[in-house]
C-alpha cells in the first residue's frame, strides 16, 4: 500500500488565541437557504464590431430563510387566517421584511385500511425508477402544499436481519392502517456507502408497499458496531476489496449519509420529518464528532427533524451477549467488566440517536416493540402551520449562528412553536489572498463544522517524565479527494492545517498548530494520489487530563475543508499500581528515514535532532508512521511499538547514584479470528533503558502478515511483569487486505 507522507517538526508551544466559543445550543430551525446569482447586463454605447469590449458581471446573493411556525391559542387550537401583517420577525435583533406567508392545513383522519398486496408489476416498475435525488417543488404548481411530508430512512448497514424485518413490518403497518389523506411518504435507503431514493414523496399505497417488499432482509450485511473493550467478541468478517481503508469509520459514514439525506430534503420548503430506522448509532474513539455536529446543523438548515427508531425494540440482553455474537473470551467474563461494557455500549448507541432527535426537534423511540408508534409520533407532530419566508438582511456567508425571534402582533397570548435560529451558509471556496488566513481561523471557530474533506486521526501518548507526556498526532486524508485539483489544471495544491487543543475541564486552549504543505501535482503524482492517502504529523507536550482537539485541513486549490473533532484522555500512569503501566500502542506498516520524512519543509538539522530526541517513534534515524485506519496489506510487515514503565530508579543505600530499574518485561502479540487464535508471536523479554528515569522499556514487534487470509482480526498485545506478577493487555480491531 503506497502512502504519501507529510511530516513537520515538533511545534513550539505558544499561547493560543482567545477561547473559542463552544458549540451553541439550538432548538433548530426549519429553513432553506437559496443562493441566487444575478448577472447584470453589459451596457455599451457606440461600440464597434470586433472592438476589445470588457464585460462586467455583478453577482447578488440573496438568502431566502423559510420558517415553519405553529400558532395556537390557550386551548391548543390552531389560529387560522393570519397574514404577513400579523407576524414580526427579527434576526439577531434586526427586523426582517416578510415576503410570503402561507397556511398549511393538515387534517389527521386516517384513510380506510388497505389489505391488498402489491402486484409483481409494481415491483418491476419501481426498480427502473430508483434515483438519487428528491424532486424539488415546482413554484408554479406546488404539489406539497397542505401535505405532511414523511421520509422513511432505512439504515441497512446498522441493522441485523431481525431488526430489518421489524423495521419493514412497522413501515408496512403504518402505510396500511395509519396513513392519512394529506400524508406524502418517501422511502430512502442507506447501503453500500450511498443514499438511494427508492421512492419520492407519494400517497400511492400500492407503490409504497411494493417498494418495501423489494427491500431484501440481510442487505448491508448488518454492519453493526464493533467496540474495543471487554465486551468485544473474538469474531472476524470478510473485508471487501472494493472498500477503501477509510470505510472502517462506520459511524462517520452513517452520519454523513444522514447529512446527505437532509440536504436532499432541504430543497422543499415545507416541514419534513425523517424517520430513521437503525439499531443504535454509537460514536467511538475512531469517529469524528465534527461530523455529528455537521449532520445536525445541515438538518436544521434544511428544515428536517430526525425521528430515530431503535429497531432492536425492547431488549433483554444476556450478561455475556446472546447467540448472535461470539463469547468475549477474555478475563472480563469473570470480573463482570464484560457485562458492564455490554450494557454501557447499548446505552451509548441510543445516546447518539437521542442527540440527533433532540437537536433537530424530533423524538427518539427506544425500548418499544411497536415500532409503528414512532412513525405515528412523527406524523402527529406535524399539524397545521404557517410557512413564513423572508430574505435575510445579513447576506454574509460566514457560517455563524443567527438567532431568530417571531411574534404575532394580533395575538399576544398565542403560543408559537418554531426553531430559534440557524447557521448561515458558508462559502470558503472563493478565498482572497488577504483573507485566507483570517477565514481559515474563522472556520476553526465555527460551531457548524465544515466536513467537505474526509479526515482520520490518531492520537497517542508516551510518558516523558513524572509530569509530562509527549502526544504525537497523525492525520490521514484520502489522496483521491486532493487529486481533484489536478482535474482543474492545477500543477500543485497547498494544504493548510490549523488546530487547537483545549482542556475540557477548564475550557482553556493549551496548545495550537498552524502549518501548510505544498504538494506538486505532476501527471504521475496525481495518479498516485487518487489511490493513496496523505499523512500529516505533529506533536505536543501535555499534562495528564481530558482534552478536546479540533483540527482543520484545507485544499487551497479547490477550497474544500475537512474538520476532525474528538476528545481524548492522557492518563496519570504514576497512579497505576494494579497493572503494568504502558503507553499507547502504535500499529504501523511503514518505517521511513526521518530526514526524508520532512516533506517540503526547511530541513534544519537542529530541528530534526530536537524532534528526533522528543519523539519516541523515531529510533536509529527511522520514523514509525502510525496506521490511522488500522488497515494492513498482507504483503507488508506490521510493526507494533509501545513503552512499559517500571517506575523511578531505586535510591542507593550507600549514598551514591540511584540504581536504575532492571526488571525485564515480557510482551507478545496475539491475533484472533472467528474465536480462534490464528497467530501468536514469541514472547520477548526487554529490560529498561540504562539512562531512562522512569524505567522505560521500549517494546517492538515486527510481524509478517503473509500467513493471515484477508479479513478482520482482533489484535491483542500482552505485557507481563514476571517479578511482581502484574500484567496488562491492549486490544484493537484490524483489517488485513491482499
Amino acid at each position: 500500500m503506497m502512502s504519501f507522507s507529510v511530516f513537520r517538526r515538533h511545534p513550539e508551544h505558544r499561547e493560543g488565541p482567545p477561547n473559542f466559543a463552544s458549540r451553541a445550543t439550538q432548538a433548530g430551525l426549519a429553513l432553506a437557504i437559496l443562493t441566487t446569482p444575478l448577472a447584470a447586463q453589459t451596457i455599451g454605447q457606440n461600440t464597434t464590431p470586433g472592438a476589445d469590449n470588457k464585460t462586467f458581471t455583478m453577482q447578488v446573493h440573496s438568502q431566502l430563510v423559510v420558517e415553519t411556525v405553529s400558532v395556537k391559542d390557550k386551548q391548543g387550537k390552531t389560529i387560522e387566517g393570519l397574514t404577513a401583517k400579523d407576524f414580526t420577525v427579527t434576526e439577531d435583533g434586526v427586523p426582517q421584511k416578510i415576503r410570503y406567508v402561507e397556511f398549511q392545513t393538515l387534517p389527521s383522519e386516517p384513510l380506510p385500511e388497505q389489505a391488498s398486496k402489491p402486484e409483481d408489476e409494481d415491483i418491476k416498475i419501481y426498480k427502473r425508477l430508483a434515483h438519487t435525488q428528491i424532486v424539488p417543488e415546482d413554484v408554479e404548481a406546488p404539489k406539497y402544499k397542505d401535505h405532511r411530508l414523511l421520509a422513511m430512512y432505512f439504515d441497512m448497514s446498522a441493522m441485523r436481519p431481525g431488526d430489518q424485518l421489524r423495521a419493514l413490518a412497522a413501515a408496512e403497518k403504518f402505510i396500511r392502517t395509519q396513513i392519512t389523506s394529506v400524508d406524502l411518504v418517501s422511502i430512502l435507503r442507506y447501503q453500500g456507502g450511498a443514499v438511494d431514493v427508492l421512492q419520492d414523496f407519494t400517497a400511492d399505497r400500492n407503490k409504497l408497499l411494493s417498494i418495501l417488499s423489494t427491500l431484501t432482509v440481510g442487505e448491508g450485511q448488518g454492519d453493526v458496531e464493533s467496540p474495543d473493550d471487554a465486551s468485544s467478541a473474538d469474531t472476524g468478517a470478510a473485508f471487501g476489496q472494493d472498500d477503501s481503508e477509510f470505510n472502517i469509520f462506520n459511524t462517520d459514514r452513517q452520519l454523513s449519509a444522514l447529512q446527505t439525506a437532509a440536504n436532499m430534503l432541504g430543497q422543499i420548503p415545507e416541514k419534513k420529518s425523517l424517520i430513521y430506522f437503525a439499531s443504535g448509532l454509537q460514536l467511538n474513539g475512531l469517529d469524528n464528532q465534527a461530523q455529528l455536529h455537521a449532520t445536525v446543523d445541515s438538518a436544521i438548515r434544511a428544515g428536517v427533524s430526525f425521528w430515530p427508531i431503535d429497531a432492536r425494540g425492547l431488549v433483554a440482553t444476556a450478561p455475556l451477549g446472546d447467540a448472535t455474537q461470539g463469547s468475549p473470551g477474555n478475563s472480563g467474563m469473570y470480573t463482570g467488566s464484560a457485562a458492564l461494557a455490554g450494557a454501557t455500549n447499548f446505552q451509548k448507541s441510543q445516546d447518539t440517536l437521542f442527540a440527533l432527535a433532540g437537536d433537530t426537534g424530533g423524538k427518539a423511540l427506544f425500548d418499544n416493540n411497536d415500532l409503528t408508534r414512532g412513525i405515528v409520533d412523527a406524523q402527529k407532530a406535524i399539524s397545521s402551520y404557517y410557512i413564513v419566508q423572508y430574505y435575510t438582511s445579513n447576506s454574509t456567508l460566514d457560517g455563524r449562528f443567527r438567532k431568530v425571534k417571531i411574534t404575532v402582533d394580533s395575538h399576544a397570548d398565542a403560543k408559537l412553536e418554531y426553531r430559534l435560529g440557524y447557521y448561515a451558509g458558508k462559502q470558503f471556496a472563493k478565498f482572497t489572498a488577504v483573507d485566507k488566513e483570517r477565514q481559515l481561523e474563522d472556520a476553526l471557530m465555527l460551531a457548524d463544522p465544515v466536513t467537505e474533506l474526509t479526515i482520520a486521526m490518531e492520537i497517542n501518548y508516551f510518558q516523558l517524565n513524572r509530569a509530562e507526556y509527549f502526544v504525537p498526532l497523525v492525520v490521514k486524508i484520502p489522496g483521491r479527494e486532493l487529486a481533484l485539483a489536478k482535474k482543474f489544471g492545477a500543477e500543485h495544491t497547498l494544504l493548510d492545517f490549523v488546530g487547537e487543543i483545549k482542556d475540557v475541564v477548564g475550557g482553556t486552549t493549551v496548545s495550537n498548530i498552524r502549518d501548510n504543505v505544498n504538494i506538486k501535482l505532476s501527471d504521475s503524482n496525481a495518479a498516485d494520489l487518487a489511490k493513496s492517502p496523505i499523512e500529516y504529523d505533529a506533536g505536543f507536550t501535555l499534562l495528564p487530563g481530558k482534552y478536546m482537539i479540533k483540527f482543520l485541513a484545507r485544499d487551497d486549490e479547490t477550497g474544500r475543508i475537512g474538520t476532525f473533532q474528538t476528545t481524548f484522555t492522557i492518563p496519570n500512569l504514576n497512579k497505576e499500581t494494579k497493572k503494568v503501566p504502558i503507553s499507547s500502542v502504535v500499529l504501523s506498516s511503514q518505517r521511513v528515514d526521518f530526514k526524508d520524512a520532512l516533506y517540503n519543509t526547511i530541513k534544519n538539522s537542529k530541528d530534526q535532532d530536537k524532534n528526533s530526541a522528543a519523539n519516541p517513534l523515531v529510533t536509529d534515524g527511522k520514523k514509525l508512521i502510525p496506521s490511522v485506519t488500522r488497515v494492513f496489506s498482507k504483503s507488508r510487515q506490521m510493526y507494533i511499538y509501545l513503552q512499559g514503565y517500571e517506575g523511578a530508579p531505586v535510591p542507593s543505600t550507600t549514598g551514591g547514584a540511584p540504581t536504575p530499574a532492571s526488571k525485564p518485561l515480557v510482551a507478545f502479540a496475539t491475533f484472533y479470528h472467528d474465536q480462534d487464535k490464528i497467530l501468536e508471536t514469541q514472547p520477548v523479554a526487554v529490560t529498561p533503558l540504562p539512562t531512562a528515569r522512569l524505567g522505560t522499556v521500549p517494546l517492538n514487534f515486527s510481524i509478517s502478515l503473509a500467513q493471515l487470509p484477508p479479513g478482520e482480526y482482533q489484535c491483542q498485545v500482552n505485557v507481563l511483569d514476571p517479578t511482581d506478577g502484574k500484567a496488562t493487555f491492549w486490544q484493537a480491531n484490524i483489517v488485513v487486505v491482499p
